[in-house]
């Protein structure tokens, strides 16, 4: 039986599946989801850049679509189904074929925005292949990195989308 929580009105409860596992939470009603995965759930693969939705370092997907995690609020969550970078990886830890592509074609370096790039990118694959070169940047362009030429990334999203990865990435890799 959840918790009587008519006398506060600062929290909510939320019921969601976060890469597979249903979490049964109450939360602050101002909480943002990045930081429910964070701090509550302490899946810290999502990270926080400029907490305005520009950068794309927080994307998640929710029900399948790439969201900005700092402009949603952990109460939106309900009933939703929540994948983080963490879902990519395999049960016995190794790294999901656009990881591995990432890391082949080198591309990424500091790491802060690459949570944000593979979800993004994921969600992309999951609609269907990626043919060219201007494609694969346009898949890009909605997040931002400082470090990067992004020519790795296109390379790697390009060779994941043209099944020269170790297994088709277009699998649903969350464990529901």
């Amino acid at each position: 039986m959840p918790p009587d929580l008519s006398d506060q009105d600062d929290v909510v409860r939320v019921v969601t599946t976060v890469n597979g596992v249903r979490h049964d939470e109450i939360v602050d009603s101002r909480l943002s989801l990045a930081d429910f995965l964070r701090n509550r759930l302490r899946l810290t693969g999502t990270h926080l850049g400029c907490e305005h939705g520009v950068c794309g370092a927080c994307t998640v997907l929710v029900d399948g679509a790439a969201v900005r995690s700092c402009l949603l609020l952990a109460a939106q969550a309900d009933g939703v189904e929540i994948e983080t970078v963490e879902s990519l990886a395999g049960e016995d830890g190794d790294l999901g074929d656009l990881q591995a592509a990432f890391r082949k074609h080198h591309a990424v370096q500091c790491g802060f925005c690459t949570s944000g790039f593979l979800m993004s990118t994921t969600a992309a694959l999951r609609e269907g292949p990626v043919a060219s070169a201007a494609e694969a940047r346009e898949v890009l362009a909605g997040n931002i990195c400082r470090c990067t030429g992004y020519a790795g990334m296109v390379a790697a999203l390009l060779e994941v989308s043209e099944g020269k990865g170790r297994d088709d990435q277009r699998v649903d890799h969350s464990h529901a």
